[in-house]
């Protein structure tokens, strides 16, 4: 579970990827499913957008993929979303850590 700081963060490096996963007019499909685990194992952090043809909103398509792929859910924004699943074998991204108290 990500913290406010540490999704203020992710959402700071979203800004400067491409979106790499579009939701069309039909379901999400095992290749989507495996097109965002492997995009997420590789970079942690992904842009995707639903199109308005899409049968999903982009919470929903969002939330699904998130939960099939063990993801988080960022940030949705209008019809894009950002998912993040930390990598342990190969980090590519430092978040900040929780303050203790």
């Amino acid at each position: 579970m990500l913290n406010s700081k540490q999704r203020a963060f992710l959402r700071g490096l979203a800004n400067r990827i491409d979106t790499i996963l579009i939701v069309g007019k039909g379901e999400i499909t095992d290749n989507i499913l495996v097109q965002a685990d492997d995009a997420l194992t590789a970079r942690e952090i992904i842009k995707g957008k639903v199109l308005e043809s899409s049968s999903y909103s982009s919470r929903e398509a969002a939330e699904q993929i998130a939960e099939k792929c063990s993801a988080d859910v960022v940030q949705v924004i209008g019809s894009k979303f950002i998912l993040y699943r930390h990598n342990d074998d190969k980090p590519v991204i430092e978040l900040p850590k929780a303050k203790n108290k």
